[in-house]
């Protein structure tokens, strides 16, 4: 089993994510943020609209939004690196969005690109130098409505 696979099991378990939200990143968990399905080319993660999310537009606040977009690409990103010999570190470098329209209701950003940011982890640990790759999230409702769409460019750095 891959180190890919190993994580993967680990964040499509609820209780372990559960856990990992909690401890390690607070703000989503409170927010709602949720991995709905992860294997090592795509991920898709939700965004409720609730009173924790909200702003004062009767919208899900941006940032929660932006959350929710980074975590699916962050996701696939940690797997690729998760256990790896030599360890390498991971940093976003940039975020931009685009809004199309209100995000009322729960919305689900999917990033299909695993396989680019495996591509830039690998010639990371081949070159021994930072590669960077930015990758796309795209957050619709449960409709199928375009509501939002991420840039997302990752640094990677084999860590000395």
């Amino acid at each position: 089993m891959s180190q890919a696979t190993q994580f993967l099991q680990l964040i499509n378990n609820p209780f372990k994510f559960w856990i990992f939200l909690l401890s390690k990143l607070p703000s989503a968990f409170f927010s709602g943020v949720r991995v709905i399905t992860a294997d090592e080319n795509k991920c898709t993660v939700k965004v409720p609209f609730k009173w924790f999310s909200q702003n004062p537009f009767k919208s899900t606040y941006f940032a929660c939004l932006s959350m929710a977009a980074e975590m699916s690409t962050g996701v696939l990103a940690l797997a690729h690196i998760y256990k790896r010999e030599p360890s390498v570190s991971m940093l976003v470098l940039k975020v931009e969005g685009l809004y199309f329209k209100k995000a009322t209701s729960i919305t689900f950003f999917n990033c299909e690109d695993g396989a680019s940011i495996k591509q830039a982890i690998e010639d990371c640990l081949v070159s021994h130098e930072g590669k960077v790759v930015t990758v796309k999230s795209v957050g619709k409702n449960a409709a199928g409505e375009l509501i939002a769409e991420f840039n997302i460019t990752w640094s990677f750095k084999v860590k000395s």
